[in-house]
């Protein structure tokens, strides 16, 4: 019988898994792809490297950025930070520059930002129980309706006022108008939303995980590839026995200890037996948004300096793009070229997640001449990945039906859920990896971590 097992290889998984070795245990991990990293891995087509979604490697924590030094090294670099917002046919610094926010808006349109700023502190809605009033009590509604609205529905696919204020307060909290204005005169360090540099592994995030990956092996783990968990067997107590699929084969084994960072809504349904109603119900409700990332090769260096755009207009259906000849030279097989990843939000079985991937490649292509970054006749080479469950929603009702949901899981003494996913909520790499170091230091060090608790700092990255 292993000592642990870990469902799920990406940042969470594999660092429960490094921490294991790095005590002396030899955790079993089931990846149900096959490579290691998940939304964090980096795919490669003809030699270019990009991530899915753009993954930065920044921390409060220093075990956690010491650790990452410690496996990369001098494959650890520094990347000065370069990003705008697209609105209204203009590029806006991001963070905020107050003379190019008033060369683009206007003197009076920001006089006008201001105003709706001071009228919403002096009309504050006490009930902030969505996004869009959360939002607007912070900046105004004005600026809201500028700078938040219109991207923050073409990530999601539903209405602002649909959308959880859980969602805002964890993302943006501890910026507002004032922070933002304050951020554009001095270097503001104290938002984390505003770092101007960040960290990057040389050839992309997959080769943090790959190393960690060899780690665990050299030192007595197993990573097992295509292996898909399908049930999870328990006495109400305690999870007992594992099934899953492997290369077509059917197996079965004991458990001792399981650490998972599956899908918790997917968790849920594995459980044999199958849970109260209540419980199955409230799993089903959860949501998550898809990633669709379209990856154009253009025959130009230099085509714009950003690492990534914010797309903001309504006029075109692409949310971010990606430009990874800034993120690192290392990525391209031809300093000349360029890799530009077109990011589209939508939902599994939804019109743009059907569309073929020649439609998606010409819809990307033509919105890329639109928005003016580069020529329709410079783009030489493309590829589609499709990353299904990317972001877990917050929705108005994902908080009742996470509770129900934990209440449930928590009575196992011997599983415990950690990630993105595992735990559905939207924790950068950072936050993932703490989780997987807590929970293995709740089963060896007789630690009482409580892993929700992660994630709950005042400012937090964008």
């Amino acid at each position: 019988m292993k000592d642990v097992i870990i469902i799920g290889a990406g940042p969470a998984g594999l660092t429960a898994g490094y921490e294991c070795v790095m005590k002396g245990f030899h955790p079993l991990i089931f990846e149900k792809s096959n490579k290691v990293g998940g939304i964090s891995r980096t795919e490669t087509y003809n030699g270019y490297f990009f991530d899915i979604g753009g993954h930065r490697f920044f921390t409060k924590s220093n075990k956690i950025q010491k650790l990452w030094e410690d496996v990369l090294d001098d494959d650890f670099i520094t990347v000065p930070r370069i990003s705008r917002i697209y609105y209204n046919g203009r590029f806006y610094d991001y963070p905020l520059q107050f003379m190019n926010v008033l060369k683009n808006l206007g003197l009076k349109e920001c006089f006008l930002i201001v105003l709706s700023y001071i009228k919403s502190k002096c009309s504050r809605k006490d009930i902030e129980d969505s996004f869009d009033k959360w939002v607007s009590n912070q900046f105004g509604n004005r600026l809201y309706q500028t700078f938040f609205k219109t991207y923050t529905e073409k990530v999601w696919g539903i209405p602002c006022n649909q959308i959880s204020s859980d969602w805002a307060s964890q993302r943006i909290q501890g910026l507002s108008l004032r922070s933002a204005i304050m951020n554009a005169f001095i270097d503001n360090k104290k938002v984390k939303t505003l770092i101007d540099k960040f960290y990057y592994p040389v050839k992309g995030p997959g080769m943090m995980w790959e190393r960690f990956h060899h780690i665990i092996e050299n030192k007595g783990g197993t990573v097992l590839f295509n292996a898909k968990v399908i049930k999870l067997e328990h006495d109400n107590k305690e999870i007992k026995n594992l099934t899953y699929f492997n290369n077509n084969k059917r197996e079965q084994m004991p458990v001792k200890q399981i650490i998972s960072s599956e899908a918790i809504s997917s968790l849920v349904l594995m459980l044999s037996p199958t849970p109260p109603e209540k419980v199955v119900s409230a799993a089903k409700c959860l949501a998550y948004r898809s990633l669709i990332v379209v990856v154009l090769m253009i025959d130009k260096k230099n085509l714009f300096p950003d690492q990534w755009i914010y797309i903001h207009s309504p006029d075109v259906k692409v949310g971010r793009i990606q430009n990874y000849a800034n993120w690192s030279v290392a990525m391209l097989p031809d300093q000349e070229k360029t890799c530009i990843a077109m990011e589209y939000f939508c939902s599994e079985g939804d019109e743009t997640w059907l569309s073929s991937d020649n439609t998606l490649i010409k819809q990307a292509s033509q919105e890329l001449s639109l928005l003016g970054l580069a020529d329709l006749n410079d783009i030489i080479d493309h590829c589609v990945v499709r990353q299904p469950k990317a972001y877990p929603v917050y929705d108005k009702n994902y908080s009742k039906n996470l509770s129900i949901i934990k209440a449930y899981i928590d009575k196992f003494t011997n599983l415990q859920t950690i990630g993105r996913n595992g735990m559905h909520r939207y924790n950068n790499q950072d936050h993932s990896m703490l989780a997987g170091i807590m929970a293995i230091q709740n089963i060896f060090d007789d630690s009482k971590n409580n892993i929700w608790t992660i994630n709950e700092e005042e400012d937090y990255l964008e």
